[in-house]
């Protein structure tokens, strides 16, 4: 399941990030605030229980969340940057990291890391920045699913259609929660007209 932030800001956010003068400082400031909306967004079914309080006017009936743990799981290296939102939001979140490399040439990913705290039982969202292939995306969510996952969620900021197909023909039970599905990928598998690598803007490499 495709699942579009579809809000004005996220529209005013993606056109800073997008823009080539825009300087890294900015860019990480611009790329934190769309992934705390994705972050909203992606658990807005989460589990709450009820909880009796005093106001200093009467007693009432809050929302607590429940006591399902979260788990965010980084693809390395641009994915780091979309946990901080994460866990500045949600209490005890755990952290995994999966080091998976795209090939420039062949556009395939390579698995160089795995390290991940216990999934099962838990609800595990996978984040990165870029959906293009869908190759690092489907060995990502492979991993955590080996490891106990169950239906997990991948969070993006940009997609392409190619990727998003290629997730869901692979895990049809994973939902994607993207900020926009752009057009397509250009013959080097980048996505356009996307932002180009979003690794080498967000640290200015």
């Amino acid at each position: 399941m495709l699942r579009l932030l579809e809000h004005p800001l996220a529209d005013h956010i993606l056109t800073h990030l997008r823009d080539k003068t825009t300087k890294p400082a900015t860019f990480r400031t611009l790329a934190y605030q769309l992934t705390l909306m994705l972050a909203f967004d992606a658990t807005r079914d989460l589990a709450t229980e009820e909880r009796p309080i005093e106001t200093p006017l009467e007693a009432t009936i809050g929302h607590v969340l429940g006591h399902q743990p979260i788990v965010v799981v980084a693809i390395l290296r641009a994915g780091v940057s979309m946990v901080q939102p994460f866990l500045d939001v949600f209490p005890e979140v755990s952290v995994g990291y999966v080091g998976l490399e795209r090939d420039h040439v062949t556009a395939v990913a390579r698995s160089y890391y795995c390290k991940l705290p216990p999934l099962a039982g838990r609800r595990v969202f996978v984040v990165d920045p870029m959906l293009a292939t869908g190759g690092s995306a489907t060995q990502a969510l492979d991993v955590v699913k080996r490891n106990g996952a169950v239906a997990p969620r991948l969070v993006c900021i940009i997609a392409a259609p190619e990727g998003v197909a290629e997730v869901t023909r692979h895990h049809p039970d994973a939902s994607v929660h993207v900020g926009v599905l752009d057009r397509a990928l250009n013959e080097r598998k980048y996505i356009l007209p996307g932002l180009g690598d979003f690794g080498d803007r967000l640290y200015g490499t």
